[in-house]
């Protein structure tokens, strides 16, 4: 028997044999891609080809069959990747998400969508909204939640009056880094932030940069953008923002909780059919009378539906009138919820499924 170790030179030879059997099983891939295209018809664009339940189905066998070294979440993001190139080969998708470049809704479109799509970066979360739903952007991508902060209520908001259908979620873990041009921290004297990044990290400012007035902005990039200007400003914002913009590192990881997540819906004109492991949400409005609330959440018990999530906001049809978001766990279009929904629509005033759409991966 042979125990004689390999060497440096054999061991390479081999990593580059199995880099060319890669490199031709992804050509081959894109070239199958292709046949998708030509089986579905000419004169289409990525949107007609873009189902986001196959997608998710063919990511949840990629975690499957994964045995390691790599994490589930760096498979995930290689497979996404070479999905995104294939689809982009003909026409890549746009997707729309508050910009400037930079930004961490820029991430999540790059962890959702890969890097082949063309990023479309908007001044607000209603002007993502509204691209979507005038066609000028296939998809959108906003946020919705922080683990730490709550709920973001403009984009809950902008589900009241707007048509556009949640299509899928993305969690996008967030690391806040303090960014100057001096890269000083007793240089700064004012900090630029998106206000949910300075809430984030407040303990931090507190005991770190007492002195230092914080400045609410638009969004995490604009405020990289502002403090590249001036030796005595600085930005919280993710480290591409300092790339984008050429800022140094002042300090990182600065944000309060350890586990600091940001969840991002997935917006677009229409609703996709099962993947296998999907959330529902529903906008939910009441009638004004005892046990209204009941009304909604008994059927979902009755037929067995996990609530995920439940949140109230004014409804804008009155004064002190209020609307529900609710996900729960399955898909509009199956049983249970096909049914519970038929319940519970006879005793609510409105009732509207925003989105079935594939659980966020790794």
């Amino acid at each position: 028997m042979n125990d004689q170790k390999p060497s440096l030179a054999d061991v390479r030879d081999r990593i580059d044999h199995i880099d060319q059997q890669i490199q031709s099983l992804i050509s081959e891939r894109a070239n199958w891609a292709r046949e998708v295209a030509k089986v579905k018809g000419e004169g289409l664009s990525a949107i007609d080809y873009y189902r986001p339940e196959r997608e998710a189905h063919v990511l949840r066998m990629v975690v499957d069959r994964n045995q390691g070294p790599l994490t589930d979440a760096e498979m995930v993001r290689l497979f996404r990747e070479i999905m995104s190139s294939c689809l982009a080969q003909e026409d890549p998708l746009k997707i729309g998400f508050l910009g400037p470049e930079g930004t961490f809704s820029e991430q999540a479109v790059r962890k959702h969508f890969g890097h082949a799509a063309y990023g479309l970066p908007l001044g607000s979360i209603e002007e993502v909204f509204q691209e979507v739903v005038a066609g000028n952007a296939d998809f959108g991508v906003v946020p919705v939640e922080n683990s730490g902060q709550g709920m973001i209520q403009i984009t809950l908001d902008m589900f009241l009056s707007s048509e556009a259908k949640i299509c899928g979620e993305v969690e996008l873990r967030v690391h806040q880094c303090l960014l100057s041009r001096s890269g000083r921290l007793e240089d700064i004297k004012r900090v630029y932030s998106h206000p949910q990044s300075l809430q984030q990290c407040k303990t931090w400012l507190r005991i770190n940069l007492p002195w230092a007035e914080r400045i609410p902005v638009t969004s995490n990039a604009e405020a990289a953008r502002l403090a590249r200007h001036a030796d005595d400003a600085a930005a919280i914002a993710g480290q591409s923002a300092g790339h984008v913009y050429s800022l140094k590192m002042v300090a990182e990881a600065i944000e309060d909780r350890a586990d600091n997540t940001t969840r991002f819906l997935v917006i677009g004109r229409k609703l996709f059919p099962p993947s296998g492991n999907d959330r529902t949400s529903l906008l939910v409005t009441v009638n004004d009378k005892p046990g209204a609330l009941y009304d909604v959440l008994s059927p979902l018990a009755r037929h067995g539906i996990s609530l995920n999530r439940i949140e109230s906001r004014p409804s804008h049809d009155g004064k002190w009138q209020y609307a529900f978001f609710i996900d729960v766990s399955g898909h509009s279009q199956e049983a249970p919820i096909k049914e519970a929904l038929v319940e519970m629509q006879a005793s609510l005033a409105d009732l509207r499924v925003l989105g079935s759409y594939p659980v966020a991966l790794p």
